[in-house]
């Protein structure tokens, strides 16, 4: 016969567990356990108040706060009401539950709603309990749910006068709906748009409505009609932000009504500067992504007149050439980020890249994929660029040793480079040994000349950089690659099911 210790068992692997159970002796016998084992359980959250409970809630992941619901009734219904972001599947079978589980969420303000393509989604009368229960929405992202109609969707719009965020993709509804959320939702500041079916040839034209003046970004990926868009875009005057990728027609014609509008502002604020006021609630476009797009130096010289653009991506628009390029250099002298793909075309060079060196002494952050560029743009803007920080060089045929080593010569200030399927050498390797003294991310990839040796080599010279090479084994972490790049799309992302995570991810390439 013996005593066994006091046992104490502490669970400390994940967030959730609060709980520390202390048991009383357990006496072991011959016989066997007795079943006398007295188990105290002391909660220590039970003086924290329920404030400071739903604070903690906050930095759990979807799948612990999950599962801290599920450990007490208080726990549950802190969990319930501190919750403002929902992710739910939106099959037609989660009809029957939206009441119940919009009692329990009653504080939602950002949702999301998706349903598969072999799926049938909800109808407009679940668009309508969720519009009546979630009277404080935000934020909605709508993703095959192509049972909803214009009709369901004038409705909601009626019943969410807070919606700041829209993000529709693959639905069938179209331009009467779009046009009733911009009329009812005064306080929209972003618009995110993905195949929407509804939208078609011969569509009736889509705003501005009663958001133009809110209206900060707007999205427009892989529509059939997308010119239909062209009124909201140049009605909504506080527009900072425009994306147009992979939408078919010509868009020069959208992109010269832009410019247009830009410079009537530029001469109107002119004008009331000489008489004593000025518009303070205008602000024009500063960032303008073009990708996959039938645009050509028509549309580049209209959007040239946005003077105050900063940030500019021409991706894959093979109409686009220097003449093009020089125009926006000119004239959008505060650029920080340009991002260009000229698909191999080789209208777009050194031309373009030196005007852009002249006129563009603030740029931060250049990736060039697929330019045949030469020392000759690149000393250009090694030299007048003096706040480069960022760049990345892709697929380029003409940028080899001599060029890599102008860059590390004459970029001070460059910290992250990425150059991947370059005719480089190890000679490049080596010049970067000993040049760009700021240096901290270095990626080459797919760049046949450069040996392993070449790689082992420079980590003994910089050994505090970060390097990621083809045959080295280190991962550094940061992407500018062709095969990287991606457009992903600016919405509302929620966890799943009842989810806390929130993000949100923008059309951009991480060097």
């Amino acid at each position: 016969m013996g005593q066994s210790p006091p046992v104490v068992l502490g669970r400390v692997n994940s967030p959730c567990d609060s709980f520390t159970f202390l048991s009383s002796s357990a006496f072991i016998s011959g016989e066997g356990f007795r079943d006398q084992i007295a188990v105290e359980i002391v909660d220590y959250t039970a003086e924290l108040p329920d404030e400071c409970l739903a604070f903690v809630f906050q930095f759990l992941g979807p799948g612990d706060r999950n599962r801290c619901s599920l450990v007490c009734k208080r726990w549950f219904r802190v969990d319930g009401w501190s919750r403002h972001r929902l992710s739910l599947n939106a099959q037609s079978e989660i009809v029957s539950s939206l009441p119940s589980l919009f009692t329990r969420f009653d504080s939602v303000t950002k949702l999301a709603l998706r349903c598969s393509r072999k799926s049938i989604s909800l109808t407009d009368d679940s668009l309508l309990t969720i519009s009546i229960r979630c009277r404080n929405l935000t934020r909605l992202k709508l993703r095959g749910c192509r049972e909803i109609t214009d009709e369901g969707m004038s409705t909601f719009a009626k019943n969410s006068k807070k919606l700041r965020k829209l993000s529709c993709g693959s639905c069938m509804f179209g331009a009467k709906a779009l046009n009733a959320v911009l009329d009812h939702c005064a306080n929209l500041e972003e618009l995110s748009i993905k195949r929407l079916r509804g939208i078609h040839d011969g569509a009736e034209p889509i705003g501005p409505g009663a958001a133009a003046s809110s209206l900060k970004m707007i999205c427009l990926k892989e529509l059939v009609n997308g010119q239909s868009f062209a009124p909201l875009v140049v009605g909504s005057k506080n527009l900072k932000t425009l994306k147009i990728i992979h939408c078919l027609g010509d868009w020069d014609s959208v992109l010269q009504l832009i410019g247009n509008r830009n410079q009537n502002y530029k001469e109107n604020l002119n004008c009331d500067i000489n008489y004593g006021s000025s518009d303070s609630n205008s602000n024009p476009l500063m960032e303008i992504h073009l990708e996959r797009l039938q645009v050509s130096d028509i549309g580049l010289s209209a959007i040239s007149k946005c003077t105050k653009i900063e940030n500019l991506h021409i991706l894959k628009t093979p109409e686009c050439s220097n003449y093009g390029l020089v125009c926006v250099a000119e004239n959008c002298k505060l650029l920080r980020k340009l991002h260009i793909d000229g698909w191999r075309t080789n209208r777009i060079g050194d031309e373009g890249l030196i005007a852009v060196a002249k006129h563009c002494s603030n740029l931060q952050e250049l990736v060039l994929i697929g330019v045949n560029a030469t020392h000759v743009s690149l000393s250009a803007i090694a030299c007048n660029c003096s706040k480069l920080e960022r760049l990345a060089l892709c697929g380029s045929g003409t940028i080899g040793d001599t060029e890599i080593a102008c860059i590390a010569a004459k970029c001070m200030a460059l910290k992250k480079l990425c150059i991947k399927g370059c005719p480089i050498s190890d000679i490049a390797i080596e010049a970067l040994g000993s040049g760009c003294p700021n240096l901290v991310k270095i990626k080459v990839r797919k760049c046949r000349g450069v040996s392993s040796d070449a790689g082992e080599w420079l980590r003994e010279q910089r050994g505090s950089m970060l390097i990621n090479m083809d045959a080295c084994d280190t991962d550094c972490g940061f992407e500018a690659s062709v095969s990287d790049i991606g457009v992903h799309e600016t919405g509302v992302e929620v966890g799943q099911v009842t989810a806390v995570g929130a993000s949100t991810s923008s059309n951009e390439i991480n060097i």
